[in-house]
Parts: structure tokens; sequence; C-alpha cells
């Protein structure tokens, strides 16, 4: 794998549904009812349902691994959570993610990149940054 500073990760598009959120709900244990029910999440001042935080970090570090080749060679990931996914009823949450080489360490045979992640044109994480070793 020949990788520069610079170097663009392919890009992913994401579509989520309210049934996907009832899934990740199940499987993960996070029922909190502002991921699945749209009275609660307006009455804390919601816009409407939202996709669970690590559902998203996952769907972005997802990208990472399926670029390195090997879940094993993403050695550190993380991200600050700064705007919400909101999963209108009937309707698909779009999350887009991408990511650049910003930094590469010979000696370590790593390099650090750092994801865009948005939703409806708004950045939903910052900060969000993965060191993956080389082959």
């Amino acid at each position: 794998m020949s990788v520069e500073v610079g170097t663009e990760l392919p890009t992913a598009r994401y579509e989520l549904s309210r049934e996907d959120l009832r899934t990740y709900a199940e499987a993960s244990g996070d029922r909190n009812p502002i991921h699945l029910d749209e009275a609660t999440a307006r009455s804390v001042g919601l816009p409407d349902v939202i996709a669970h935080g690590m559902l998203t970090m996952g769907l972005a570090g997802t990208v990472v691994a399926d670029w390195a080749g090997d879940p094993s060679r993403v050695l550190s990931y993380g991200t600050r959570f700064t705007a919400p996914v909101v999963v209108p009823a009937g309707e698909n949450a779009v999350v887009d993610v991408g990511g650049t080489v910003v930094a590469r360490d010979d000696a370590a045979g790593t390099v650090e990149v750092d994801l865009t992640v948005t939703s409806g044109g708004t950045k939903v994480l910052t900060r969000a940054r993965a060191v993956v070793k080389l082959p």
C-alpha cells in the first residue's frame, strides 16, 4: 500500500432508518428513548429521533478499517460528537464519511487519518482521527 500525506480514503454514504436504530438498540443494549421515540426526543429539545452516537462513530470507523484492509491495523480511533444525526419518521438519514491521511511516521510504520463525517451538510463528528499501521 503506497500511502502519502494527502492520500484520500474512498468516501462512503450510509443511510439510516428508524428500523436500523431499533436493530442497533437491541444489539448494543442502548435503548435510550431519544433514539426510538419521537415524543421523548422532542421533549428533551431534540428535533426528532437521533441515531446513536456510537453507531455514527462505528460507521466512520468502518471506513478506516475497510481502507486499512484489516481492522487489526487500526491502532487507535477517537472522536468528539458535535451534532446529532436526525432520523425523521419515514425517511432515511444520510451519513457521509470521508478521510485524508494527514501524517506519516515511517519509523513506526503508521499513518494518521482525519475523518470528515457529515449528515445533512452538518459536521456530526469532529476531531475524528485514526492511527493505522501500514502493511
